[in-house]
C-alpha cells in the first residue's frame, strides 16, 4: 500500500491523510486506505466486525452519536454503508442483517430511529429514547435503499419497502436529512418510474422549503430547520451524493457546481473538514469528523474534483 502522500504532499489527499492518520478510529483508517490508496477490502471488514453483536446487528458507538454496546438501527444503517463502499453488502451479511431488522422493527414494518434496548446508555439529546418508537423515514430509508441497490431480496424488505412508499408519499413538509433519507431510497428502489415521479414532487419541495443553501456566500439568509445548530445548512452535494442520483436534477450545473466549491474549500488546516452538527460528549467530534473527512473527499472525487 503506498503512503497517504505518495509523491503529492499539500495535496487535500494528502492533508486529508495526515489527519485520519493522526486521529482516527482503526475502521476509517482502513476505509481511507481502501478509498485512496488501494488497501485491501477485507482489512475494512476485519475492522468493521469488531463493531457487530451476536444478534446480527451493530453496536459499540459504531455511529459516534449513539453509545454503548447494544445494536440499533442506525449502527446497522452505517454498517452497511461501509459494506456497501467496499462492495460487500450481500450474501449471508446482508441474510444476518436482515434478521436483526427483522426483530426490531416496528408494528408497521419500519425501523425506529432508537430501539428501546438503548435505555441506560449514553446518547445525543436530540434522540430520545422510548419505550414504543415508531418507525422512521429517516432510519429505514436508507437500509432499504442500500440492500435493494445490491440485489438483496428478504422478507422484511417487502413492508419496509411499502413503508418507505407511504412515508415519502405522505410528506408535505420535511427537513434536510428525511429528505436526504428519502434519496438514498429513490436511488435504488426497483420502481424507477415511481421513484422519478417521488423525487421530483420532493425536489419541488426542498426547494419551496429552501432545505438546500444554494449560494454559500449566502448561508446565512436560509433557514436553519428547528432542532438542527446554528450554522447545520445542508447544501446541493449533501443530497446528490453522485452525479446519477435522482436528486442531481434538482440543481442547476452552476448551483451544484458552487457547493462543490464550498465542499472543497472547507477542508481544515489540520487536513479533516468539520462537523456541523453539536458535538454533545468529548469523542464525538473527534470520531465523526474523520468519517465526514472521507465521504468529503468521495463526493469531490465522483464528481471529477482534482483531490
Amino acid at each position: 500500500m503506498a503512503p497517504y502522500c505518495a509523491g503529492m504532499p499539500g495535496t487535500p489527499l494528502a492533508r486529508a491523510g495526515h489527519f485520519v492518520w493522526l486521529t482516527a478510529r482503526v475502521l476509517e483508517q482502513r476505509r481511507f486506505a481502501y478509498s485512496f490508496l488501494d488497501g485491501p477490502d477485507e482489512a475494512v471488514e476485519a475492522a468493521l466486525n469488531a463493531y457487530r453483536n451476536d444478534d446480527g446487528g451493530f453496536g459499540h458507538a459504531l455511529e459516534p452519536d449513539l453509545r454503548g454496546p447494544v445494536s440499533q438501527p442506525l449502527h446497522t444503517a452505517h454498517a452497511l454503508r461501509v459494506l456497501d463502499g467496499i462492495g460487500r453488502c450481500g450474501g449471508q451479511r446482508a441474510e444476518r442483517v436482515c434478521r436483526y431488522l427483522t426483530e426490531v422493527s416496528t408494528a408497521e414494518g419500519a425501523l425506529p430511529a432508537v430501539h428501546p434496548s438503548l435505555h441506560g446508555y449514553p446518547s445525543a439529546p436530540w434522540i430520545p429514547v422510548v419505550d414504543e418508537p415508531k418507525g422512521d423515514l429517516l432510519a429505514t430509508g436508507p437500509v432499504v435503499g442500500m440492500l435493494h441497490r445490491n440485489g438483496v431480496w428478504h422478507a422484511w424488505l417487502f413492508r419496509a419497502t411499502d413503508f418507505c412508499w407511504a412515508a415519502i408519499d405522505a410528506l408535505d413538509t420535511t427537513h434536510p436529512y428525511e429528505a436526504e433519507a428519502a434519496v438514498a431510497f429513490l436511488d435504488s428502489v426497483p420502481d424507477r418510474a415511481r421513484a422519478r415521479a417521488a423525487a421530483h414532487r420532493l425536489g419541488q419541495l426542498v426547494r419551496e422549503q429552501r432545505l438546500a443553501v444554494l449560494d454559500p456566500d449566502r448561508a446565512d439568509e436560509y433557514p436553519v430547520s428547528p432542532g438542527y445548530a446554528p450554522g447545520e445548512y445542508h447544501f446541493a452535494y449533501d443530497f446528490a451524493r453522485t452525479p446519477d442520483s435522482l436528486a442531481r436534477q434538482w440543481f442547476t450545473d452552476a448551483e451544484l457546481e458552487r457547493s462543490l466549491d464550498f465542499l472543497a474549500a472547507e477542508q481544515g488546516e489540520d487536513g479533516g473538514w468539520p462537523m456541523r452538527w453539536r458535538a454533545w460528549a468529548p469523542g464525538t467530534r473527534l470520531e465523526w469528523r474523520p468519517i465526514i473527512t472521507i465521504e468529503a473527499l468521495r463526493t469531490l472525487r465522483v464528481y471529477g474534483r482534482d483531490i
